[in-house]
């Protein structure tokens, strides 16, 4: 069943159901204020009657005069005497005239159903000398208010037949407006998946509900979101391929050469053997790369612990500094930096930043480590070759290399400042790099000192 049919069959159940409650309630409350009106009424001509001389001391109570003055075309007026005798009576009502008499010593007031009419009643004593003499009585029946009640019944039931007309056009009209959004949403990825393009949807000038707004907005995000995924994986993979290449075609040619005429040149042979190991060196670490950029992609890399970021670059420090005999000096302005962050992460952070500081300078290594408003600040600074202006926008990109004949040199593959910006993005963090040519360069990195 659609939305469209629930919403509908939803509201018009709930609005029958309180149209009949309200039914009920405005029928039976008219009922009682017109019944309450018609007792007040008899009530009213009751204490009149009763204060007829003639009546209160109880003489001519067979006078036939006596009662038409009170006379109504719907009541019945009668005097009866204790042995049910009726000695007065005006009234021209067949149905009223066809009730019993039937005396009663006390006021008593009631209703009463006779062929299918409603009667209305009221009883009270006489007394003469302190003794009950007779019982006065009036019956009015209702013929005119069960009329005006009948007319009501149908005044509603019109009205209510009109207000669930009323509200199933209107609330499929109202349906209609609120669906076509989200039909819209359908039959877009509709047709992105029959298509395989990704596009958006245009938000109209028309009053649309600010959910809706925010559920196209949020799809559009979406999509561009995603079309920004399928680009760069687009691009990684073209990247990936290109750089692949280069070793394959390498492996494969000097593999060619040992099977031609390499097997007895000496000299041909140990250099096929030893291209073939570099470059195969080279595509191991571009396969590792690669695989750890895709790792990094994942929301859940990381594992986050509060960790003291001055013990962790010492021991790097030192580490790094006995492999590659190069001195590396780490300076905290305070005795202890605690951060959150992922500590194999940060680590492999600071590993790819040293490494290509060492392989791009000869001189001494700087790590100045210090903590202002709870921003953990590091930066790391060589004395090296530097780099170009023009190059710094470009550093994080995947397999960009400032100088490709030097990275080659160097066994770079393009990938490590990448996975160094994911790494920064995914802590929160800033990275930013300052860089003269032939001076040297320094990367300044920022974390909150989230608790």
């Amino acid at each position: 069943m659609t939305l469209r049919k629930r919403f509908t069959l939803f509201t018009i159940f709930w609005l029958i159901l309180i149209l009949i409650f309200f039914n009920i309630f405005v029928y039976f409350y008219v009922i009682k204020i017109t019944t309450e009106s018609e007792e007040e009424v008899i009530a009213t001509k009751v204490e009149l009657m009763r204060e007829n001389p003639r009546i209160q001391s109880g003489r001519g109570l067979n006078s036939p005069e006596l009662l038409n003055e009170y006379y109504n075309v719907n009541e019945m007026i009668r005097i009866i005497v204790p042995t049910n005798r009726v000695v007065n009576i005006t009234g021209s009502n067949p149905v009223l005239l066809e009730l019993p008499a039937e005396f009663k010593p006390y006021q008593h007031t009631g209703m009463i159903t006779k062929g299918g009419e409603r009667i209305l009643f009221m009883r009270v004593p006489l007394f003469e000398d302190g003794k009950v003499i007779a019982m006065l009585e009036v019956n009015r029946i209702l013929d005119e208010l069960d009329d005006y009640l009948q007319i009501l019944i149908a005044a509603l039931s019109v009205t209510t037949i009109g207000a669930i007309l009323f509200a199933i056009f209107g609330t499929f009209w109202f349906t209609s407006r609120l669906t076509a959004p989200i039909q819209t949403l359908v039959t877009t990825m509709r047709e992105i998946d029959r298509s395989g393009k990704l596009r958006q949807i245009t938000i109209s000038n028309r009053e649309d509900s600010a959910e809706l707004q925010q559920l196209i907005r949020a799809f559009n995000q979406m999509i561009e979101r995603l079309d920004r995924t399928f680009a760069r994986q687009k691009q990684f993979v073209a990247d990936a391929s290109h750089e692949l290449k280069t070793p394959l075609t390498v492996i494969s040619s000097y593999a060619g050469i040992l099977k031609r005429w390499g097997r007895d040149d000496e000299s041909v042979r140990d250099e096929a053997i030893e291209a073939i190991a570099k470059e195969s060196v080279r595509l191991q670490n571009l396969t590792k790369s690669m695989l750890m950029l895709a790792e990094a992609e994942q929301e859940d890399w990381l594992k986050l612990e509060m960790f003291d970021v001055v013990p962790l670059l010492d021991e790097l420090a030192k580490m790094m500094e006995t492999t590659f005999q190069r001195p590396i000096r780490v300076k905290a302005l305070s005795g202890s930096v605690r951060m959150v962050g992922d500590k194999d992460k940060i680590r492999q952070l600071f590993v790819i930043l040293l490494d290509n500081a060492i392989k791009y300078s000869k001189e001494p290594i700087d790590i100045s480590i210090s903590l202002m408003k709870n921003i953990v600040q590091i930066e790391v600074k060589d004395k090296g070759i530097g780099i170009p202006e023009k190059e710094i926008p470009h550093l994080f990109e995947r397999f960009y290399r400032v100088d490709g004949a030097r990275s080659r040199t160097t066994g770079g593959v393009g990938l490590g400042l990448s996975i160094a910006k994911r790494i920064v993005d995914l802590h929160e963090g800033k990275i930013d790099v300052f860089s003269l040519k032939d001076l040297g360069t320094t990367i300044t990195l920022q974390f909150k000192q989230r608790k």
